[in-house]
């Protein structure tokens, strides 16, 4: 079972079992292997990051670039939800469609496989609750189990969609009545729908694997902030013993069942927000449902603590780079801009800049091999023992050239100082409370255990990743 907690930072984690709040995963840190610094994705935002669970690997392959962003291909915005008011702008239906369908059927990468694809392909029964990736090989139409979820069907949503052999996602999607409810996957009722589904399953053995996603802790650190997560982890962990107790008890459900828990990216506080149209002086936005998109220069895409821009015409990139990454190290709200320029990664910031390329002589924790040139200073940076590491920016070279590899991502990624994060295009924000989404540990370090599967020891690796979730999910099974 793969339990991926949205949001949950490692101190969070680690206070609430001290306090004695979350007992199903005291009990699995007791008898497992806990890493309190495992790497999110960058941007550091839950489609990107649930990709690369999911993948095994980052934007350049997965091809989720943003939780907003620009399609190219198709000269639109693509907004995954990242507010209502930003739903809105941008037109209900299309972004729920985006985000329940086009997001697994059309923008995530058909040469990269899920881990529900492997193990489908491998004959084993799979499973899931409501998790931004679900794509699978097997059908399932809309459900018509509840009232509310034929209602949705027949004015909304009409598609049927390829999952894991056991799909409940929200109320749209159930292989089998369970009796159990989502509201439509609304913040707060999440995480007891999966716990209802869970156990379950759990109780008629009806899976081989099964990804438990308990997502709502994340909603409740963007209302009340991260220090808030002791209450929203402890409603988490009540819906993981009600999984467990379906067995038994803890230890019965461990005699059998492997079990690996993490979050997708961490939470940081944030108090001021950053206008990102201010930081495109005077070149033409796109606007959603703009009345002359043909005159749009460039396309603008904030997304929580990080953001993108796109010179929607080529011969203009060089000026639209130029002009973004010079107005963005001049403002104090942003910390660092990245951008590719002949072949190579740039990234920016107050100390100068940092050139770089995969294969040159220097190595970082992860194992990859990098040519460098420039202030290591900008991340942070030092060659410790011949090996690059850096404290506040985990992973920040293989992180950052995924994410600028992507082909759908902007021309000028930027990533927010501490304490800041960029208004979406409904005006909306998390000021006061929790954001994520930078190259920052602040919301790139999370909590990762494991019991029963995985390796002995979490030395088994310099710097643990999100992406390393789905090659141990698949050695478990010996593929």
């Amino acid at each position: 079972m793969l339990v991926v907690i949205d949001g949950l930072r490692s101190e969070s984690l680690e206070r609430a079992v001290e306090e004695g709040r979350t007992p199903a995963l005291a009990h699995l840190m007791e008898h497992g292997v806990y890493v309190d610094d495992c790497v999110s994705a960058f941007p550091s935002v839950t489609p990107v990051c649930t990709s690369a669970i999911a993948t095994g690997v980052g934007p350049d392959r997965h091809g989720i670039p943003a939780m907003n962003w620009f399609h190219r291909g198709e000269a639109r915005y693509v907004e995954y939800g990242s507010s209502l008011p930003a739903t809105r702008a941008f037109g209900i239906q299309r972004s729920l469609t985006d985000t329940i369908y086009n997001l697994n059927l059309a923008h995530l990468s058909r040469r990269t496989a899920t881990v529900f694809e492997s193990l489908d392909d491998a004959g084993l029964r799979t499973a899931g609750t409501t998790f931004m990736v679900y794509r699978g090989r097997h059908r399932h139409p809309i459900s018509t189990e509840s009232a509310l979820a034929r209602l949705v069907g027949a004015t909304l949503f009409r598609h049927a969609v390829y999952g894991p052999q056991e799909l409940f996602y929200a109320d749209l999607f159930s292989s089998r009545p369970t009796g159990c409810r989502s509201q439509l996957g609304l913040p707060g009722a999440r995480d007891a729908h999966a716990g209802c589904v869970g156990a379950y399953l759990v109780e008629h053995d009806l899976f081989d694997f099964l990804l438990l996603s308990l997502p709502d802790n994340d909603a409740w650190s963007h209302r009340r902030g991260p220090e808030a997560q002791l209450t929203s982890v402890e409603l988490a962990d009540r819906q993981l013993q009600r999984v467990m107790e379906a067995a038994g008890g803890f230890d019965e459900f461990l005699a059998d069942h492997a079990v690996i828990v993490l979050a997708d990216h961490a939470q940081s506080q944030v108090d001021s927000p950053i206008e990102l149209e201010e930081l495109v002086g005077g070149w033409r936005v796109l606007q959603p449902d703009d009345p002359a998109p043909e005159e749009g220069e460039v396309a603008l895409c904030p997304g929580q603590r990080a953001a993108m821009v796109y010179a929607l015409d080529p011969e203009l990139r060089e000026g639209v780079v130029y002009d973004v990454v010079e107005a963005g190290l001049e403002s104090d709200a942003v910390d660092l801009a990245l951008w590719l320029e002949d072949g190579e990664a740039i990234i920016a910031g107050d100390p100068g800049r940092l050139r770089f390329s995969p294969g040159g002589e220097l190595a970082d924790l992860r194992g990859e091999r990098w040519s460098v040139a420039g202030e290591l200073d900008v991340v942070a940076a030092r060659v410790q023992d011949g090996v690059l590491v850096s404290d506040d920016y985990p992973d920040p070279l293989g992180r950052a050239w995924s994410a600028l590899q992507c082909a759908h991502s902007g021309d000028v990624l930027l990533s927010a100082a501490p304490g800041h994060e960029f208004t979406d295009w409904g005006g909306a924000g998390h000021l006061g409370a929790g954001s994520h989404g930078s190259l920052h540990r602040d919301d790139s370090l999370c909590p990762l255990l494991w019991c029963g599967a995985g390796p002995a020891s979490s030395e088994d690796r310099a710097q643990w990743s999100v992406r390393d979730v789905e090659p141990m999910v698949r050695a478990h099974f010996r593929l």
